[in-house]
């Protein structure tokens, strides 16, 4: 019904996680209201994505200036916090209590998927284990994938001789038992801890 282009914009959106149909025809009315200059903000900000590529370090992005995370020298250089992606990195930097170091794996283990652990970051995340790492904190997702990531990482990294934590897993912060999953009340059980008075 609408011309062509305005049909593939749509159709543009749509393939952006989380965008339905409806939402995609918004985007594209917005886009169709937008000024000239906006619109080339849009464009110059996509082209721009070109120019963005994972740190060869520690699998976070980065431009023509580096990884902030590992331009950082003020960083914690004896922990590495392991992630699926680098969203998860900024969800962790977000809190202000983290500042050591991180490896994005940039993925997790999916036999379903076809994702192996020669598909994603542990082989350069091994390579950064040295006398300096005194700890590696595994933070992948708490589902089916991130635990099979986690007691993977957990196994070649302990050959590694190094001391690994995973973090804990639980009840939300405000949530009643009753709406808790059974997965989510037996991680809640397994890593209670002490009341701290």
């Amino acid at each position: 019904m609408y011309p062509k282009k305005f049909e593939a914009l749509i159709r543009m959106f749509e393939t952006l996680p989380g965008v339905g149909a409806k939402t995609a025809q918004r985007y594209a009315f917005k886009m169709l209201e937008s000024t000239d200059e906006e619109i080339d903000s849009y464009v110059e900000a996509i082209r721009g994505i070109k120019d963005i590529a994972k740190c060869g370090r520690c699998g976070f992005l980065k431009d023509d200036e580096g990884c902030v995370f590992c331009k950082d020298k003020s960083r914690d250089q004896s922990v590495i916090m392991v992630v699926g992606y680098p969203q998860d990195a900024i969800a962790v930097e977000k809190t202000g209590s983290y500042h050591g170091q991180y490896h994005i794996l940039n993925g997790v283990i999916s036999a379903t998927k076809g994702v192996y652990p020669e598909d994603i970051g542990i082989e350069s995340l091994l390579k950064r284990i040295n006398e300096t790492v005194k700890e590696v904190i595994i933070a992948t997702s708490a589902t089916m994938d991130g635990e099979m990531t986690a007691l993977y990482l957990d196994k070649v990294l302990k050959e590694k001789g190094v001391y690994v934590t995973r973090l804990a897993h639980g009840l939300p912060m405000g949530s009643s038992l009753d709406y808790a999953d059974e997965l989510t009340l037996i991680k809640a059980f397994n890593n209670r801890t002490k009341i701290e008075q």
